[in-house]
């Protein structure tokens, strides 16, 4: 079973990203800002949404899945973190969304994660590229999102 190997250059390209990122658990220990090469760096435990597209039918037996899956992001000048102190190492936060936030001649792709904490990365253009690491293994968890009020 091949992964997932997938660049972003443009913010349709970093919500696609987003959408197979979301829900993805990152432990504080598998981030890092790496100033020397103007690259940011993670590796997160990522819910495979994408087999249910797969097939029309699921296969029998194939429940649902988890990976390891590697995120780069080049051209980061700045990193700033707001709601977790990157020294909580063993932390564990859950991926909401990555988007494109710019205004002017800013530009910053923003991680956001449930219970409010981000990480903003000034960049100069959007240069990302997400690599599964490895085989994916079950799981019984499969995340689930209210459903807003409609009335």
């Amino acid at each position: 079973m091949a992964g997932l190997k997938l660049r972003a250059a443009d913010a349709e390209d970093l919500a696609v990203l987003s959408a197979i990122l979301q829900d993805s658990l990152v432990t504080i220990a598998e981030m890092a800002y790496l100033p020397d090469e103007r690259r940011f760096a993670l590796v997160a435990n990522r819910f495979r949404w994408e087999p249910a597209a797969e097939a029309a039918q699921p296969k029998k037996g194939r429940g649902e899945e988890r990976v390891l899956t590697g995120l780069c992001i080049d051209g980061v000048s700045a990193v700033s973190r707001r709601g977790f102190n990157p020294r909580e190492s063993d932390r564990i936060l859950s991926l909401l969304a990555l988007r494109l936030e710019e205004g002017g001649t800013d530009r910053s792709v923003i991680l956001d994660f449930a219970g409010g904490s981000s990480v903003r990365l000034e960049v100069d253009r959007i240069m990302c590229h997400l690599d599964d690491l490895g085989e994916p293994w079950p799981t019984r968890w499969r995340p689930k999102h209210p459903v807003a009020d409609a009335g």
